[in-house]
């Protein structure tokens, strides 16, 4: 009897463990290949984002009114423009004002170092020379010029990676899916309550001109052909694709993009072609509008995309802008956490920039001039987010460490404490290279540092430590996904 008992309790303590074990299996490994992939991605940190098109020309206004919700870009479906109206009003879209070598010029001395432009947005108008839709800059306007190609050429001068925005299924021109939104998000039309129903019960339609495809017809006709063309001339050169709106995506239609794709294993691709669909997860994770928190981090590679105003488009009135110091501030937080920043600006309805992001971004670029070195090519520490700002590491080939501590509140006393339980072997101001006074104790590692602080946003120290520190691993994306505040819903 006593031997069954051992032997029974053997078998449990067996089972227990196996149960233990398998809580505890290792996460997936990231691959080689998808890690040389993602490199160049990891290590830029900072993108800009371009959301342009004939919607500019609205900029937010409809019958005098300002949208009422949402960025411009999506004026059609908020105010439900028909058709006929938008077209009329896209034939007379010439831009004449736009510079593409100015604009990618901007953004380099910004310290950015790729560019994702909107080649064609939810209201169907493709910013490049198009045989699968009229409904294009260079066939459909006295413009007559492809922007993408321009941008394409104006990257390659100034060293950005070039990346494009394509709307895969959501087009409101040429029949794809529409994404209800009820009249109230728009301007008071009299007939919104006949509009609200009309929308309802027919798949979020506005306009019959909108429904001469079905989903299948649009995908095949206008999306896959699309796609092809951008890739066809520009392939090599496009570096990212950014998918919005996946609602309604067929795991065909997926498919039948991956295949596309599988001639280009450069493209880094985010998440938002299908959703919920572990074969085809992307590379990265999207939060929009918003900075992910520790909790909320999973290991993937992620890129958090934000406009500089309160609008993805050109917004004409009521705008308001992000500050230099914001705009800093976020990039050093996102940086901090692992990730990307994709930061949006929107040319008006001439080509021109407004100068608030002109004046915006160079002021970002001074700081980059001086700190850069603290976001390019930096990771993620396995410490415990300072109170007084934020840090980031870098290993260096000889299996060394660099430590940047961005310091946000600078100590009115000159002591700074830097939580972590490493011997550092140096530590200087970035910008000047002044050494610093430190030492390593049991407590963390204390800075004696000057007076007053080099940098009125954010000053940065850069410690060495001559070991390599512990490092967060990066771990193959999952169909986890984040908001996507404009996403039409399953439900409509």
């Amino acid at each position: 009897m006593k031997k069954i008992l051992i032997a029974l309790a053997l078998m449990l303590l067996g089972g227990a463990s196996a149960a233990y074990a398998a809580d505890k299996a290792p996460a997936p490994r990231m691959t080689k290949e998808q890690n040389k992939k993602m490199a160049w991605w990891r290590d830029a940190h900072f993108g800009m984002f371009i959301h342009w098109g004939p919607y500019a020309q609205w900029g937010g206004v409809y019958n005098d009114y300002l949208q009422r919700i949402g960025g411009t870009e999506w004026i059609m479906n908020r105010c439900k423009i028909p058709v006929a109206e938008y077209q009329a009003k896209a034939k007379e879209f010439n831009p004449v004002d736009f510079d593409a070598d100015a604009v990618v010029k901007m953004a380099r001395d910004a310290g950015m170092k790729y560019l994702v432009f909107t080649t064609k947005h939810h209201d169907g108008f493709a910013m490049f020379q198009s045989d699968a839709s009229p409904f294009n800059i260079v066939d459909f306007t006295p413009y007559k010029r492809d922007v993408v190609d321009d941008l394409v050429k104006a990257c390659e001068k100034y060293g950005l990676k070039f990346g494009i925005y394509y709307s895969q299924l959501q087009d409101w021109n040429n029949g794809g899916t529409t994404g209800r939104r009820t009249m109230d998000q728009g301007w008071p039309n009299p007939e919104a309550a006949k509009i609200d129903a009309y929308t309802k019960e027919h798949n979020g339609s506005w306009d019959p001109a909108q429904q001469k495809r079905t989903y299948d017809e649009y995908f095949d006709e206008i999306a896959i052909a699309q796609l092809r063309e951008l890739l066809t001339r520009h392939g090599k050169d496009i570096h990212v694709i950014f998918w919005d709106t996946p609602s309604l995506m067929k795991e065909e239609y997926a498919a039948k993009v991956a295949d596309l794709l599988k001639e280009y294993p450069h493209i880094i691709t985010n998440d938002r072609l299908i959703r919920g669909n572990e074969n085809y997860t992307g590379d990265y994770k999207t939060p929009e509008q918003a900075i992910p928190t520790v909790k909320q981090l999973d290991g993937c590679d992620w890129e958090t995309n934000m406009t500089l105003s309160d609008s993805w488009g050109h917004k004409k009135r009521g705008v308001s802008w992000k500050t230099p110091r914001t705009l800093i501030t976020n990039l050093i937080d996102i940086v901090s956490k692992g990730g990307n920043f994709l930061l949006n600006i929107a040319p008006d309805e001439t080509g021109a920039i407004p100068p608030q992001n002109v004046t915006r971004l160079a002021e970002v670029g001074k700081w980059m001039d001086k700190y850069g070195e603290s976001i390019y090519g930096t990771e993620r520490m396995r410490v415990k987010k300072p109170d007084w700002g934020y840090c980031t590491q870098k290993i260096l080939p000889e299996g060394k460490t660099k430590v940047y501590l961005q310091v946000i509140d600078w100590p009115e006393d000159g002591n700074l404490l830097f939580r972590i339980y490493e011997n550092a072997v140096s530590a200087r101001l970035l910008d000047s290279g002044k050494p610093v006074e430190f030492k390593n104790t049991h407590d963390g590692i204390y800075l004696t540092l000057p007076k007053e602080a080099p940098d009125e946003i954010a000053s940065v120290i850069e410690l060495e430590f001559d070991k390599k520190l512990p490092r967060l691993k990066r771990v193959p994306m999952n169909t986890k996904n984040f908001e996507i505040v404009d996403a039409p819903s399953k439900k409509h």
